[in-house]
């Protein structure tokens, strides 16, 4: 989310954000010729456009990238500027699909590159920060988008968190509902606004937009604390261990997430699943029923329903983390 808006540039080179356009694009009428004859969409050439991405649902390559064009002032905000790492299925999600992290020498002129300094070595990543990019994911044969909490112009200090709650199989949707308000609940006590959004399987994330200021050791150290205060409180219904044996009756609260090179899926972006399920932002009045309504084939359809986008503020809403709130969570954190 290159500060999870359409980009502007400053003279400094730092993303500032700016509020989304709350209307879909219409859809590209430019049909797939028969066979496998080329397609376009957005500019975009499209290869194998009758190629089956979702066989369950008859989705092909060309369905994937109308569905990206239909959502166009949505989906860029949360990916331009970011750093991606990506789910690769070029022949559908029927069969094997690969993670995408480095983008070497690969991809589409519409996406371009950056250079990262990692433990060992500097691994170049792919960047979309237009409608034109996320089309060529599509064309690349990338079904999941994940991106960054930082942006390429400043790597180092992130302008988002993210709490990623990972129900265990025995948990049902209330529970998981309400572990994503009691994550809100401690970050409101900490005077930080957060939005939600479904994670595109049976999770949710609880994301808090920052301005770029704490480094990423400071923002994984607050994410850690505010976890383990949530396990202290109950830990019969919260864990931060990832393991999953033994948390089939609990929601893990995976602040990991927050770490430099992590990711997690972008907003709107599709899942490698049967079912095309999409991860949808949502307020925080619309957790009554469970997730996996929302996909490719309805998510265009709610995005020209709604009358107001539901983290119409989050695009407003760049947040510091208060130094006493980082002295809160530390004094928790150790005791």
């Amino acid at each position: 989310m290159a500060q999870e808006a359409m980009p502007t540039r400053s003279r400094g080179g730092t993303a500032s954000p700016e509020r989304p356009h709350a209307k879909a694009r219409p859809t590209s009428r430019s049909a797939a010729a028969s066979g496998d004859s080329p397609a376009t969409v957005a500019g975009i050439r499209i290869s194998h456009p009758d190629r089956l991405i979702y066989p369950d649902l008859g989705i092909s390559k060309i369905q994937l990238a109308r569905y990206y064009e239909s959502i166009a002032d949505w989906i860029v905000p949360h990916v331009a500027g970011r750093p991606l790492t990506l789910v690769h299925c070029p022949a559908g999600i029927a069969a094997p699909c690969s993670f995408l992290k480095h983008a070497k020498a690969w991809g589409p002129n519409a996406l371009h590159r950056v250079r990262i300094q990692e433990k060992t070595k500097v691994g170049e990543y792919l960047v979309a920060d237009s409608i034109e990019a996320v089309i060529s994911l599509a064309q690349m044969g990338i079904v999941e988008i994940h991106t960054w909490n930082s942006t390429a112009d400043d790597l180092e200090r992130p302008n988002r968190l993210v709490w990623d709650l990972d129900p265990g199989p025995e948990v049902s949707w209330r529970p998981l509902v309400k572990a994503a308000e009691l994550v809100r609940e401690v970050l409101t006590t900490l005077k930080l606004t957060s939005w939600v959004k479904t994670t595109g399987g049976r999770g949710l994330h609880v994301v808090v937009p920052l301005k770029p200021a704490r480094t990423v050791a400071e923002c994984l150290d607050f994410s850690r604390a505010v976890s383990e205060a949530i396990v202290r409180a109950d830990p019969e219904a919260y864990t931060t261990a990832f393991p999953k044996a033994g948390r089939e009756h609990k929601i893990l609260i995976d602040y990991l997430r927050n770490n430099r090179t992590n990711t997690s899926v972008c907003a709107f972006s599709p899942r490698a699943r049967p079912g095309a399920a999409v991860s949808m932002p949502l307020g925080w009045n619309e957790l009554r029923e469970p997730p996996d309504r929302w996909t490719i084939l309805t998510a265009p359809r709610r995005l020209a329903r709604i009358k107001a986008d539901p983290w119409a503020g989050y695009w407003k809403g760049a947040q510091t983390i208060p130094g006493a709130s980082l002295a809160a969570v530390a004094r928790l954190s150790a005791s």
